[in-house]
This record gives structure tokens, C-alpha cells and sequence, in this order.
């Protein structure tokens, strides 16, 4: 993805409905350019095109929450990604900064192995040459689309690796949280199986709860966020010796 198609999930970010014609003004380039960066916005499943208009997605799945606030979770992968050498296997939950830095990988390292529980980011990369994915079977959630249930344990079971990365719905005194009980005990069946544990999340996150414990700060390695943490949340995650990555 390009930096005008990064420019445009931005602008629909803010606006949620906007006509090809002030796209074309915005961003300089002409209408036939807009549109074509349209169709492979649509074909991403990350807007969705009406009569000279694009608007974001109006379900609440993952890819619209992929596509809300694009550059920034994009920047919050791509620093993930800098832990991660040609050759390795690692384990990368279901989530959009997650979704990411697996494009990420499979596009920018070489003889990467990604095993997931994420149906999503196994269709997300599919067509990338450099793909490798393994998916772990389970039962399957429609709007997250990842797979849950004691399968994903066994599954899992029948690996290990160095590195897992996971994504969140927020945070409290007790570590990473879940609003999805299913989810959660896919992610620690992972977690049991991965030798370091990190969190892709925005900031906005760290204000945000859940309804069971994802991960306890204790397995946590890294946190990989934005600079817009606040500097509390910042020295209390560093005095409990958690590595925070601040993107820019």
C-alpha cells in the first residue's frame, strides 16, 4: 500500500464518507488515480465504494477497525516487525496492528513462518509470494474471524517458538484484557507455547478496560505502542520492567 492509500483510509478516518472528486483535490492526483486506489482499497476490505463516494466499512469487524487510524497502527507494526529475522517462526494473534505486522513480514523478511489463530490475516496476506502460514484450527468467530475453543490449545501445543505477538482491548491494574472470554483462552493457549510475549496496541487503549485478564503484566516482554502514551502509563510499565517501543 502506497502512501496517497495511506493518506486516504486517514481521510476516512476522520470524515467516514467522502466524494472521489475532493479526494482527487486533497490528494492532488487525478479522479481515475482515486479511483483505482479505491478498488484496491475495496478489494482489501478496507472501505467500501458507493457512486463517487468511498465511506468506511460499516460493520464492526476487523476491517474496520483496520482501517480507523491506519498510518499509526502501520507504525506501531513496522517497529514490531524490527524484532523479527529472516528465517523465524513466530505466533501472531488475531488483531489489526497484528494483521499488519504479518503483511509486514511476509513482504519485508525472508522464510518467515506465521502461526495464527487468525483466519483474517491468513486471507489478509494470501497473495503475498513470501507467505507462510500456519492456521490453527478451532472454532470459528465471524466478525473477529479467528479461531477459538480447545482446539486452538491443542493445536498449539504442537509448537514453540521464540516470539508471540498479540493485540488487546485494553488494560488495567492487572495486565492486557479481553472482552471475549474465547479469545482470551486462545491467546494464553499461544502464550504458553512462545518463549516472549509482546502487545501491539494504540494508546487510546491504555484508557480502555475489558472483561477478563488477556495476559498479566508479569508475561509480558514488550509493548509496542505510539508516543501518545501518557507518562504514567509510560514509568509504570517500565517499573514493572516491561520494554515499551514507541512509534512515532
Amino acid at each position: 500500500m502506497n502512501a496517497r492509500q495511506t493518506n486516504i483510509l486517514d481521510i476516512l478516518s476522520n470524515q467516514k464518507r467522502i466524494s472521489v472528486a475532493e479526494l482527487s483535490a486533497a490528494l492532488e492526483v487525478s479522479e481515475v488515480t482515486i479511483r483505482k486506489d479505491l478498488s484496491l482499497l475495496e478489494k482489501k476490505g478496507l472501505l467500501q465504494r458507493e457512486h463517487g463516494f468511498a465511506a468506511m466499512v460499516e460493520s464492526d469487524d476487523i476491517n474496520r477497525r483496520l482501517s480507523t487510524n491506519y498510518e499509526n497502527k502501520r507504525r506501531i507494526a513496522q517497529l514490531a516487525a524490527e524484532s523479527v529475522s529472516d528465517g523465524e517462526t513466530v505466533m501472531i494473534e488475531s488483531g489489526s496492528c497484528c494483521a499488519l505486522l504479518a503483511e509486514i513480514l511476509v513482504k519485508e523478511r525472508r522464510d518467515v513462518t506465521i502461526i495464527t489463530n487468525s483466519v483474517f490475516i491468513a486471507t489478509f496476506v494470501r497473495n503475498e509470494q513470501g507467505a507462510h502460514i500456519i492456521l490453527l484450527g478451532g472454532e470459528f468467530q465471524k466478525d473477529p474471524q479467528v479461531m477459538v475453543g480447545p482446539l486452538v490449545r491443542k493445536c498449539a501445543e504442537s509448537f514453540y517458538v521464540d516470539k508471540l505477538f498479540a493485540g488487546t482491548d485494553g488494560f488495567n491494574d492487572r495486565g492486557a484484557m479481553s472482552g471475549d472470554l474465547m479469545r482470551d483462552e486462545a491467546v494464553r493457549a499461544m502464550a504458553e507455547n512462545a518463549k516472549e510475549i509482546s502487545i501491539l496496541t494504540e494508546s487510546d487503549k491504555f484508557s480502555r478496560n475489558g472483561v477478563v485478564t488477556l495476559l498479566p503484566y508479569s508475561v509480558i516482554g514488550t509493548i509496542y505502542t505510539d508516543s501518545r502514551i501518557e507518562d504514567a502509563m509510560l514509568a509504570s510499565l517500565r517499573e514493572m520492567e516491561i520494554n515499551v517501543c514507541l512509534a512515532d
